[in-house]
């Protein structure tokens, strides 16, 4: 095999509580990739294998700009676990301090970040405010940078996700593009959620705006401002305040993981 034959990309791959992430650092070299090329890296039989892809790109104004991908390969809306993975890998390329602030489609995130070992870091970010949304005793519908349907259920561990979860994100008279769908259930004082997530149709074991949309219900409909939100493989935390009908001040943190390096190639 001679490499003069191929072109490819250096990537990283990054994880946060398990939501996992392809890491491309595009600052000085564009690199320019088509929806079945995000598609193809993102395959777990024959790619690397992840939930997103995302990009590093350079930012006029910030430290750096976060383009993000789906599996599905389209550009998507923010993800709050690839936000926190991106400030991480952006710090361990050398592209900013670990105390920063970067843009997403949603807008400005600021990170603080502690870096625990080797390969895993505490990242907590910030989130956009809420100025509106849609409550009632048993869900919540908010966009925290991309949009979620937050319920209550039972039985949550045997719960079926990807069913009910794809029947609410594709119901078209909750949104025309549809959602992300959390399913809460308090157990022993702890609340526990399972997403399902559009781009991916499938659950996910993480979603960061997903853990902030459901620690924003915790706090209308059981009160408090520093919630913790239990996923499948880790515990995230939410801080928030909460002003009138608004919630502001809203921050996100949890561990993210340096999984491996590699080279994906491309056939000419």
């Amino acid at each position: 095999m001679q490499y003069t034959d191929y072109q490819g990309f250096k990537f990283s791959k990054y994880h946060g509580a398990g939501n996992d992430f392809v890491m491309i650092n595009a600052i000085k070299t564009p690199i320019n990739l088509t929806d079945d090329e995000v598609k193809a890296i993102c395959d777990r039989r024959t790619g690397v294998g992840a939930d997103g892809l995302i990009m590093v790109l350079p930012s006029e104004k910030y430290d750096f700009r976060m383009k993000y991908y789906n599996c599905d390969g389209h550009e998507s809306t923010f993800c709050g676990n690839g936000g926190r993975c991106i400030a991480a890998f952006a710090a361990e390329e050398g592209l900013c301090p670990q105390h920063h602030e970067y843009e997403a489609v949603d807008g400005p995130h600021k990170v603080l970040l502690t870096k625990n070992s080797d390969n895993e870091y505490m990242v907590s970010i910030t989130m956009r405010d809420i100025d509106s949304y849609d409550l009632n005793d048993q869900r919540l519908i908010i966009n925290t940078g991309s949009p979620h349907y937050v319920t209550r259920v039972e039985n949550l561990s045997r719960y079926d996700v990807r069913k009910h979860g794809a029947e609410i994100r594709n119901d078209k008279r909750i949104s025309i593009d549809g959602v992300n769908v959390d399913f809460m259930e308090i157990i022993d004082n702890q609340y526990n959620i399972r997403t399902f997530e559009r781009g991916v149709e499938d659950e996910t074991l993480a979603c960061g705006t997903g853990v902030t949309a459901s620690a924003i219900a915790a706090a209308l409909w059981y009160g408090g401002e520093n919630i913790d939100i239990k996923t499948t493989l880790a515990t995230l935390n939410v801080r928030l305040k909460k002003s009138g009908n608004s919630i502001k001040d809203i921050i996100l943190s949890g561990p993210a993981t340096h999984v491996f390096d590699g080279f994906y190639i491309f056939a000419k």
